[in-house]
């Protein structure tokens, strides 16, 4: 799986990224480096399923979508 992360130089130093497609998912390091890092470990966790993702109502239909978005060419890093 390749997802597309965002890197930032943040004022304080170091750098803050965070996956767009992954709302939520961020993650911050002293070097660009660490930033990477940190943010496979937090796309790892953020994948993981949880205990109840499988509770369902008996009567639920589950679907599945495929979404695309025409966005503005970015400067991306891969993280995966």
């Amino acid at each position: 799986m390749k997802l597309k992360v965002i890197l930032e130089k943040s004022d304080e130093g170091g750098y803050t990224v965070f996956v767009p497609s992954l709302p939520g998912c961020i993650s911050e390091g002293d070097s660009r480096e660490q930033a990477i890092e940190n943010i496979r470990q937090a796309i790892e966790l953020y994948l993981e399923p949880a205990a109840d993702d499988s509770d369902f109502e008996p009567n639920a239909e589950i679907v599945e979508l495929a979404i695309t978005s025409k966005s503005q060419p970015r400067r991306f890093y891969q993280a995966c």
